[in-house]
């Protein structure tokens, strides 16, 4: 009995260093980042619809039009700061190319 409930040295959980636990604290802060900024751009691409569709002034469709690219831009390039992170960051580990 005594051997069955005994647990392998390799099975002991490892303790994670101070660089595993900053690495987990800023994909928490980026997530969070992401999601307040996908809700401000929402809101704000919202915003320049509305006034793009029921703007009489062709200077207020202009400037919306415009606010509107940049408000793509930018959550795209968030998005892509992301994928950057996750999926070619591990591509290099140790600095040396791992296919």
């Amino acid at each position: 009995m005594t051997i069955l409930f005994c647990l392998p040295a390799s099975a002991a959980p490892a303790t994670p260093t101070i660089w595993d636990q900053a690495k987990i604290i800023m994909q928490d802060i980026y997530n969070k980042i992401l999601g307040i900024s996908t809700i401000a751009g929402i809101v704000a691409a919202s915003i320049a619809l509305l006034l793009m569709n029921f703007s009489k002034n062709d200077r207020t469709v202009g400037e919306s039009r415009a606010w509107l690219k940049r408000i793509i831009v930018s959550w795209a390039i968030l998005n892509g700061l992301g994928f950057i992170m996750s999926y070619i960051t591990p591509f290099f580990v140790g600095g040396q190319w791992t296919p």
